[in-house]
């Protein structure tokens, strides 16, 4: 699909691309398909992210089925109801992820990547190299999609019923999701870096 900011998609810095690349939610259109080359595309990118021990557990489940996406939507918004509908953060944010919920039937594509483990139990302790070994091969598909003029939202909510949405997708049991990302052509043009804290405000050299 070719629109208005294609050209600029195309022109990003590497700079740009990082601190614009934001997740969308009221800009996602619903109405235009997406085609699965594309999503092919940015996954192939993705799995050239760092992962520990060159292992490539990562695995992905790509959800079109209009179906299969109504009823992981609906997860979704049983998990919106019991704790996402809490006023707390960014006004703006909250009106967003709410728009996001009441709509995410509508999104033509679902993307969850998942860790394939050696066993059906996550690890007791610290999980911090299992999940960084998946996280920055999402975020590279993130990143890939933004090039390719489709936005996307980093969402985990769907996460409170894992199980059931592991039975609608048939995830054996040493299969266990990451997140879900929302893919879908843009509306409109341009995105600009997020207001954040002050670099100074999070940063300390050498200790506390």
């Amino acid at each position: 699909m070719a629109n208005e900011d294609t050209a600029e998609v195309a022109q990003l810095t590497p700079d740009d691309l990082l601190t614009t690349t934001r997740s969308v939610r009221k800009r996602l259109d619903l109405t235009c398909p997406v085609d699965i080359a594309l999503v092919r595309e940015c996954l192939r990118i993705a799995l050239q992210a760092p992962n520990g021990s060159n292992v490539q557990r990562w695995r992905w489940i790509v959800v079109t089925d209009p179906d299969r996406r109504a009823a992981l939507a609906d997860l979704y918004r049983k998990a919106w109801q019991q704790r996402g509908d809490e006023r707390t953060g960014d006004p703006r944010v909250h009106d967003s992820a709410r728009y996001l919920a009441e709509n995410l039937h509508r999104v033509p594509v679902l993307v969850i990547p998942c860790l394939e483990l050696p066993g059906e139990e996550l690890p007791h302790g610290n999980q911090a190299g299992l999940w960084g070994s998946l996280l920055p091969a999402a975020w590279s598909y993130m990143l890939a999609a933004r090039t390719r003029n489709l936005g996307t939202a980093w969402t985990t909510l769907h996460l409170t019923y894992e199980s059931e949405a592991a039975d609608l997708l048939g995830l054996p049991g040493k299969v266990r999701q990451g997140a879900l990302i929302p893919t879908a052509h843009v509306r409109g043009a341009g995105f600009r870096p997020a207001r954040r804290l002050p670099l100074d405000e999070v940063v300390r050299i050498d200790r506390w």
